[in-house]
């Protein structure tokens, strides 16, 4: 079945069975707690949200297990992030470039041995499914 979306809000924990989305300008990040919020970043920041802001908040505090998945994209935003989280012990997977619209986050991303797992995107959500099950 679908699952709900919606924008993430300023103190949101989040739930099995919903998709939060970053809303604005500002960073999406997890805070003390494992609750979400919103950081601004620098005016020279040149991601804005950023998803490397994401991935290293998940490894700072976020206590259960994690999977970090990055997809599609242009620039390099994500690769360091997802690297911090396979070294923190998280799963990880980047998009392979077949699928890709454009192969910069996750080619940067396989560059630095950031993703434990490269795959198509028709076949992520079925191995994120795998991998969640083994987490209950």
């Amino acid at each position: 079945p679908p699952l709900p979306v919606r924008l993430a809000g300023e103190g949101d924990l989040p739930q099995a069975g919903q998709v939060l989305l970053a809303g604005d300008n500002k960073h999406l990040v997890f805070r003390g707690g494992g609750v979400l919020g919103y950081m601004a970043g620098a005016a020279s920041d040149v991601y804005r949200p950023s998803v490397d802001m994401f991935f290293h908040s998940v490894v700072k505090y976020w206590q259960a297990p994690a999977v970090g998945i990055l997809l599609t994209g242009m620039g390099r935003d994500g690769a360091a992030g997802l690297k911090a989280m396979r070294e923190h012990g998280s799963h990880t997977i980047a998009q392979d470039q077949a699928s890709c619209a454009v192969y910069g986050m996750p080619k940067a991303a396989v560059a630095l041995d950031a993703a434990v797992e490269v795959l198509p995107v028709s076949g992520i959500a079925a191995r994120l499914q795998g991998l969640l099950a083994t987490f209950s």
